[in-house]
């Protein structure tokens, strides 16, 4: 917590006077670049500081909590008293602990804009060898985090495998909202009759999620196989001329026999970028499901741990 605002005030503040001999605050660069300026004794310093304050200040006592120091209480005052036990010590260090994990995130962030960028407060736009400059104003990228692509996959600016992978995404994405629904609606409706009439296999007997993996006959998993082949090769037909997911056979909404493209370009952008996201979150969804079930055994409530 003290990290990330002493990232953010030698932007604005710094000590007059040297820091060591020729060498004022002023000439120390923030941010990164200043672990090459600081000289050996001033390291040296820093360290003695440290452990002065790790075994002299937070001293560890096992009769009180932890965070609750010996010398210095519950909010790391020197001299601090022991806080009665309760809702109100709980709560202060239930809140420090929240704020701690925040400021983890905040200083690792600012570490490596600082490291991309060369700056303690570089733009983000000094950092050129940056993913996002080759597909940042594609489709598909949404707030809060932009175009994510932190393995840097699409670094080379390929834009035909970009667009491949995104097709893949859309179409991944509607599978996986029909797999969620596909999840939840046998618990509540089955289709009547047989399922295979030749092995008296009723779709009531199927049981739901991963279990109707070993209960599904051999030519059953054909036809689903024949029938994904189907859509894909002749529903989901690509055509160069349109955007991903938005279909030769399929339209932009995946219906059968669609007119051509859509004229309105920003209508189409909002269709398909609201696709994706619902998509995104289907196979997120879907992903939980399979864990939850493959942990509890079963798709009903139970699986949510009632």
């Amino acid at each position: 917590m003290l990290l990330p605002p002493g990232y953010i005030v030698p932007e604005y503040f710094r000590f007059p006077g040297d820091c060591a001999t020729g060498l004022k605050f002023t000439e120390i660069p923030n941010g990164l670049a200043a672990l090459t300026k600081v000289p050996g004794a001033g390291w040296t310093q820093i360290f003695l500081f440290l452990g002065l304050v790790e075994k002299g200040l937070y001293t560890y006592d096992p009769t009180r909590q932890p965070g609750d120091y010996k010398n210095a209480g519950v909010l790391g005052v020197p001299n601090g008293s022991t806080m009665a036990p309760g809702e109100g010590r709980n709560r202060k260090l239930n809140s420090e602990l929240a704020n701690g994990r925040l400021a983890m995130m905040a200083i690792i962030g600012m570490f490596f804009q600082d490291g991309l960028t060369g700056s303690a407060w570089g733009d983000w736009a000094a950092y050129t060898d940056s993913p996002l400059r080759a597909f940042e104003n594609e489709l598909g990228v949404q707030a809060p985090v932009g175009y994510f692509d932190p393995m840097g996959m699409s670094k080379d600016g390929d834009e035909k495998t970009f667009l491949r992978r995104r097709e893949s995404e859309i179409k991944n994405g509607r599978v996986a909202m029909f797999a969620a629904m596909g999840f939840i609606t046998p618990e509540y409706v089955r289709f009547p009759g047989y399922l295979a009439p030749s092995q008296q296999l009723k779709f009531t007997d199927v049981p739901n999620g991963l279990a109707a993996l070993s209960k599904v006959p051999f030519l059953g998993w054909i036809q689903i196989l024949i029938f994904c082949g189907m859509v894909d090769f002749g529903l989901y037909r690509a055509d160069p001329s349109r955007a991903p997911g938005d279909y030769e056979n399929g339209g932009i909404l995946g219906v059968p026999n669609a007119s051509g493209p859509m004229a309105d370009a920003e209508g189409r952008k909002r269709k398909l970028n609201s696709e994706l996201a619902n998509g995104r979150l289907a196979m997120v969804a879907i992903t939980g499901m399979l864990f939850q079930n493959g942990m509890f055994g079963t798709t009903g409530p139970a699986m949510w741990g009632f």
